[in-house]
């Protein structure tokens, strides 16, 4: 008997025997698939990189990130270091670019901004100083001395950053110094910045002080258009400062005619007529003031009484009415362009509520509607992402799209391994759609023919028995209805409802557009066909007790003896019988006993 229940025992070890070998190919053959093929999406996280795997230091030694430097200076401020580099070192380590890019250096705008400064000085102070009586022996030290500063600002800009700027010939960018500087001699811009520079201040020693021999200064106008353009395209808001320059344009006819009349004053007599300055309160505002009604034609003024008079007066309602009307022509011409997309935005809008009101749609329908139109224009600035790109070449548009969604897409598990020219394609396909609060981005039972990746906001999975219940809530960067893209036999049906929790702003994949990216790419395609049968696959494995899908188990549970069997042996015992039954009972109490 005991050798009969041995032989029972080592038949049932040897099946479990075979049973964990027959496991273990299998997981072995597992782990070799992940290392042929790892692109193969794992269900398992990715281990973390334990303390021992850390560099270790080299003998008898710091570690060479540790090691201190020489020169490294530190300064501690709110419990933390920072390192930093003195200022003097690092102005002694400076080197002055060889070629400077003048569509996007900002070091060269920043210069730029201290000649039209210089300009700036010219322009509005010699009408000033040749006018009114404003420079005086006591005071002309201090006129003379800005003057020259500004001209020194006029010659560094030749003899320095003129010459060093880059330029385009034949296609090609020349940043060779010897051609910079022959591309610059021989340009407009050299002849007008040597004639700003005539030195007529020799005069000065015959005619005295004259600053009319300083209005060759003022013809440096090319740098300030310059620096126009190049800050207009690095500002956010470029439109503030083109109404800031054309007020400054009014502003400064108006001191160029408040100088004339001063002078026209002074050259008839102050206060001789009625007509004249009579030398009273602040010279300069008071020719001012009379400036600003004259050119703007306010009326009020006192009629002119001599020839001279009368000539000046109608050159100056000439003038006033030309200048005036350019001024306001040019004003509405920079806020419509500011306000064009306002403007496109407001006449889309009027024509839906006039198209919804003429087919009587419900009120609730156009409340929604609206809501959509301003919470799309606030939060994006347009109505369409499309239109704005469409201008720009492929190039820069695959640019634009790697910037703004490559980081989330290169995160989808089906994606991962493919080709990364296909995912260049596939972004440039993506389309940003705005679902608004409680709208349905997908409802269980439909044929799946997108791609969902969540920019902004958060959407909720519902499912249970009412189909109420909030299942999962996903976040911005969050993925789904990836596995209906390839899917196929029925497998791309959705699975769930899915509801937009409040505004949110998703980027959209259509099947068709990945069918025509994926021909041109025929191993990425059989790469995500393997992988979508194996999602497929592990979405239709059943649940364990606690809702978790069933993992492989090297020793699975023993299975309990079938109820019939129990029955049949309970029966046995009680009758207290003799035969095969009975003594099947007795060896498997024996092998319990054994283990």
């Amino acid at each position: 008997r005991i050798g009969s229940a041995t032989s029972l025992s080592s038949a049932i070890i040897n099946n479990r025997l075979q049973e964990l070998v027959k496991l273990f190919k299998e997981r072995t053959e597992k782990v070799k698939e992940k290392l042929t093929d790892p692109d193969v999406s794992s269900e398992d996280e990715s281990p973390t990189a334990s303390p021992a795997a850390a560099p270790v230091p080299p003998p008898g030694g710091e570690p060479e990130g540790d090691k201190p430097a020489g020169d490294e200076h530190y300064c501690e401020m709110l419990c933390c270091t920072f390192k930093y580099s003195p200022w003097l070192d690092r102005l002694k380590n400076y080197r002055f670019p060889s070629s400077i890019d003048p569509l996007t250096n900002l070091m060269y705008v920043l210069w730029l901004f201290f000649v039209v400064m210089a300009w700036n000085w010219n322009c509005w102070l010699i009408p000033v100083r040749w006018a009114f009586p404003y420079q005086t022996p006591s005071n002309i030290h201090c006129w003379l001395a800005v003057d020259y500063l500004c001209d020194l600002i006029y010659l560094l800009d030749i003899l320095v950053f003129q010459t060093r700027l880059q330029f385009v010939r034949g296609g090609d960018i020349i940043t060779d110094k010897k051609a910079m500087k022959e591309n610059y001699l021989r340009s407009q811009r050299f002849k007008m910045d040597v004639l700003c520079l005539l030195p007529l201040d020799f005069f000065y020693f015959k005619v005295g002080v004259n600053p009319l021999l300083r209005f060759p200064r003022c013809l440096k106008y090319m740098a300030f258009f310059e620096f126009n353009n190049r800050l207009e395209a690095i500002l956010s808001k470029a439109y503030i400062y083109r109404v800031i320059r054309t007020t400054a344009y009014l502003l400064y006819s108006l001191h160029v005619n408040s100088c004339l009349y001063y002078w026209a004053s002074a050259y008839e007599g102050l206060g001789s007529t009625t007509w004249v300055y009579d030398g009273e309160g602040n010279s300069y505002i008071r020719c001012y003031y009379w400036a600003v009604k004259t050119l703007i034609t306010i009326g009020g003024l006192p009629d002119p009484k001599t020839l001279f008079e009368i000539v000046f007066q109608l050159l100056n309602y000439f003038t006033g009415v030309f200048a005036f009307s350019v001024m306001i022509g040019q004003m509405r011409d920079v806020v419509g362009a500011a306000t064009a997309g306002q403007t496109y935005y407001r006449s889309c809008m009027d024509s839906t509520i006039k198209y919804m009101n003429f087919y009587k749609i419900p009120k609730t329908v156009q409340n929604r509607v609206k809501t959509w139109y301003e919470y799309t224009w606030h939060s994006q600035g347009m109505l369409d992402e499309s239109e704005l790109l469409v201008q720009l070449p492929d190039k820069m548009r695959l640019d634009i799209a790697i910037d703004v969604n490559y980081n989330i897409v290169s995160k989808v598990a089906l994606f991962q391994g493919c080709d990364r020219q296909m995912i260049f394609d596939m972004l440039k396909r993506l389309r940003s759609v705005v679902y608004l609060p409680n709208d349905y981005v997908c409802k269980k039972g439909e044929i799946g023919r997108e791609m969902y990746i969540i920019q902004a906001g958060q959407v909720q999975v519902l499912g249970g028995p009412d189909g109420k219940t909030v299942l999962v809530t996903l976040k911005p960067g969050s993925v789904f209805g990836e596995i209906s893209l390839l899917a196929a036999g029925g497998g791309n049906r959705r699975t769930a409802n899915v509801v937009a929790h409040g505004f949110a702003n998703l980027f959209i994949l259509d099947k068709k557009d990945l069918n025509e990216i994926l021909v041109h790419y025929p191993e990425s395609q059989k790469l995500l066909r393997k992988k979508a049968k194996k999602m497929l696959q592990n979405n239709n494995k059943p649940r364990d007790e606690k809702g978790a899908r069933g993992d492989s188990l090297i020793i699975p549970p023993k299975a309990d003896t079938p109820k019939l069997f129990q029955a049949a042996l309970a029966a046995t015992g009680r009758m207290g019988g003799k035969g095969p039954l009975a003594q099947l009972r007795w060896r498997l109490k024996e092998l319990k006993m054994m283990q």
